[in-house]
């Protein structure tokens, strides 16, 4: 990493400092915190507030949390943001998406009939405009709202924002020392 990572118990402990390690550990449970959350913890307010959203963005959605893990994988390849490829393309497996799905994401092949259902072209197109060019184009959009609910939409939306957010961070920082690797198909 490049700044040190933020010690496992606040720096100053004040109750309030406390509990937000609390409430970080508490979502991480069993696992301890991992390395974004002590590259985010130096300053503890800011990693209360990404916990907050992040943690509301993977476990509050109505969107497919496959569709959402195909579409963060995405924005891992996009970025280069292996330990983000890392973290999630387990995930995206374990939600339902298939190795078929994965692996063309992983290739950049977004667009493959034979590898991917329409609403992961339709997912993923969203997500490479919206990582891109940051505007989605309207044609692509009027698509994505006639197949989804208004709420998915916004869901959609906030998980690539989102995401964007947390491999920009990791890209920046080199948390977990992850540039420059390759990334990997989960076994």
């Amino acid at each position: 990493m490049r700044i040190p990572y933020a010690p496992t118990e606040p720096a100053d402990p004040t109750p309030e400092n406390e509990a937000i390690y609390d409430r970080i550990r508490e979502r991480r449970k069993p696992r301890p915190l991992i390395p974004l959350d002590l590259a985010l913890l130096h300053n503890p307010d800011i990693a209360d507030g990404y916990n907050k959203l992040m943690g509301a963005i993977r476990n509050k959605s109505s969107l497919s949390q496959a569709l959402a893990e195909l579409a963060i994988c995405y924005i891992a390849v996009l970025n280069g943001a292996t330990y983000e490829w890392t973290a999630h393309a387990p995930l995206a497996l374990k939600a339902g998406a298939s190795r078929e799905a994965l692996e063309a994401v992983l290739k950049g092949d977004v667009t493959s009939e034979a590898m991917l259902s329409e609403d992961e072209r339709m997912v993923l197109a969203f997500t490479g405009q919206s990582t891109k060019s940051i505007k989605v184009e309207d044609a692509l959009f009027e698509s994505v709202k006639a197949r989804f609910s208004d709420q998915e939409v916004m869901e959609l939306t906030i998980t690539v924002a989102g995401y964007n957010m947390v491999s920009r961070f990791l890209v920046a920082l080199d948390v977990t020392e992850s540039n420059g690797k390759i990334m990997e198909m989960p076994r």
